[in-house]
């Protein structure tokens, strides 16, 4: 039989727990659900697991697997399942069952969702598998023979329920796949994803460092990740020149009467740096542009001639994230937005929502990105204790950017009940080339800060008129998001336009550096970025350090070299080299350069 995948992944970690409970009797379980690529079970042994522990365990889910018990499925009182697991010692799972049947489906995350079901509090399933027996709703594969191929990946410390004032377990990772063809091409992508690792890849190419000193999740970019951070910021200066925005700069701190305002205190307050308290008031940190973009739009009259308004700024906002969840440039406590609000009519929300669009595609193609999705996510009528009580403009609105859609030919899906409280938005999806899905980037339509702000203009009978609709974009997500996914994206190894340092000049001895250097400030007063390797090393060795730093392009200058001949040129990740005259390679470097080959 056929079965869904997560029907195999559920069950591989069912018969991991069953190997687990045989060769550690006193094991108790926590929850085991199904995750992307496989399922985890959270187990606690009075002790970490070992390498050998996995071989073990790995070792016993195969025996299991052979003797290939079915999957047996029971319907019991909940008042039944609390003695069983009682009897049994299974302290975690006790807890869940008292939680669901004292405080109902409000305490139950969605892992331990997989294990009881929280439409029917007055009985629970089980499934038996082996000796081990779960409480869990399903579904399952029949029998153990069903699961699949699989395989026991890692292991890692996790609190119980996601606290750290609870204990801490472990959490065995498996891998589950249908096909060992799967299995191994997912492994690939490991290895693969490990190369790319932008942590890894920041390091050795030395773009940027993160410094206990400083702080977790601050990050410092080294030069040559501040030139390729600038070269993204100057290629979002130079399009939304063309498509008609106002850069615009802002501080980083404001008054707590701006944020009280917009609505980001107190709701948003738990993610906002503690309050600064001065002589003339109470300050913030602000972790957001728009309540400031708010105030450069109203700080005029506006006429309906200025519409739409569009307003731009690479600005730096701080968020106060737990040290535990940061990860890189991933998750940051301060991060350079590439944010953009557009203030329009109603009737200017369809091409003004099309432009944005335009521009974030026209990113794509520049950076040679095509594995991307839409997601459109709407209100629901029904959870209007969640969103602005304005049904006709989230009709018009959300059927406006359905239309832009379809007529851009994107692929996209539509999610209910996901908006922002204060209008729909459309989230740019990527699939990496590591395979990690991620939000790139989002489009928010904006319903309430007309009313906050009181954002108005004078229309053409010369009367004050507030129906201002704001568009939040941001197209190049923030600075760190958006640099974590180039450098996985290129492996570190920068298109041309792109390098921090775009070409290495490679002096063949001592003799020939001040040729070099002479070289090299000649190339630099073009704007070419360019180092001298003038180190005692030989050519061969500077020309592998110079692979390893994925400079795009390498010249090897020696005696012909510097007595006006050809240039040697070498091209990161190609064997060979050629030849060719320094006004040529000008020429085509600079050409690639304006040209943004990807």
């Amino acid at each position: 039989m056929d079965y869904p995948i997560e029907f195999r992944r559920h069950s591989a970690a069912h018969v991991m727990a069953a190997a687990i409970k045989q060769l550690f009797p006193e094991a108790k379980f926590g929850v085991g659900p199904v995750v992307e690529h496989g399922f985890y079970y959270d187990i606690d042994i009075g002790r970490p697991v070992t390498a050998e522990d996995l071989k073990a365990i790995q070792k016993g889910m195969q025996k299991i697997v052979n003797q290939n018990p079915a999957f047996v499925r029971e319907e019991v009182d909940i008042d039944d399942a609390i003695k069983l697991f009682d009897e049994l010692g299974q302290t975690y799972k006790l807890e869940l069952l008292n939680d669901l049947k004292t405080k109902g489906t409000t305490k139950v995350s969605v892992e331990e969702a997989q294990d009881i079901d929280p439409q029917n509090v007055g009985s629970v399933t089980l499934y038996r598998t082996a000796e081990f027996v779960d409480l869990c709703r399903g579904p399952h594969v029949t029998e153990a023979k069903d699961i699949g191929v699989w395989k026991l990946h890692k292991v890692a410390g996790a609190y119980w329920r996601g606290k750290e004032t609870n204990p801490q377990m472990q959490r065995i990772y498996g891998l589950c796949f249908a096909t060992k063809e799967e299995l191994a091409e997912y492994e690939a992508m490991v290895i693969e994803a490990e190369k790319r690792d932008h942590r890894k890849l920041g390091q050795e190419l030395e773009l940027f460092h993160i410094d206990e000193m400083v702080g977790k999740g601050l990050v410092l970019w080294l030069p040559k990740g501040a030139a390729v951070r600038q070269q993204v910021e100057n290629l979002a200066m130079e399009m939304e020149g063309e498509y008609g925005y106002e850069r615009v700069v802002t501080p980083h701190i404001a008054k707590e009467e701006l944020f009280l305002t917009s609505g980001h205190l107190p709701y948003y307050k738990d993610d906002m740096y503690p309050a600064m308290v001065m002589d003339d008031g109470t300050y913030y940190m602000k972790a957001m542009n728009c309540p400031h973009h708010h105030i450069i739009y109203r700080h005029k009259p506006r006429s309906y001639r200025e519409l739409p308004v569009r307003l731009a700024e690479y600005g730096t906002v701080y968020r106060n994230e737990r040290s535990g969840t940061l990860a890189g440039l991933l998750r940051v406590r301060a991060l350079a937005m590439n944010d953009a609000h557009i203030y329009c009519r109603k009737d200017q929300i369809k091409d003004e929502f099309k432009r944005v669009m335009e521009l974030t595609m026209g990113y794509f193609k520049i950076f040679g990105l095509e594995n991307f999705w839409f997601r459109l996510s709407k209100w629901s009528p029904d959870h209007l204790d969640k969103y602005v009580n304005e049904p006709d403009n989230w009709e018009y609105s959300q059927n406006v950017l359905r239309e832009v859609l379809i007529e851009m030919d994107v692929p996209f899906k539509e999610i209910d009940n996901e908006a922002a409280f204060y209008g729909p938005k459309v989230d740019v999806m990527f699939k990496s080339v590591i395979g990690r899905e991620e939000t790139m980037s989002t489009v928010q339509l904006d319903f309430i800060a007309k009313t906050r702000f009181g954002l108005e203009y004078t229309d053409e009978k010369g009367e004050k008129n507030g129906e201002i609709f704001v568009i939040h974009r941001a197209p190049l997500s923030t600075h760190e998001r958006f640099m974590a996914f180039l450098i996985e994206h290129y492996a570190g190894a920068f298109p041309l336009w792109l390098a921090p340092v775009q070409i290495a000049v490679l002096p063949v001895a001592d003799r020939h550096v001040e040729f070099a250097q002479s070289l090299a400030k000649e190339l630099s007063a073009l704007g070419l970025r360019v180092s001298v390797d003038d180190s005692t090393e030989s050519v061969g060795k500077k020309i592998r350090n110079a692979e390893k730093q994925k400079y795009p392009r390498m010249l090897v200058v020696g005696d012909r070299e510097a007595g006006g001949g050809a240039l040697t040129v070498r091209i990161h990740g190609e064997p060979d080299q050629q030849e060719i005259s320094k006004e040529e390679f000008i020429k085509k470097s600079l050409h690639e350069i304006k040209s943004r080959t990807a």
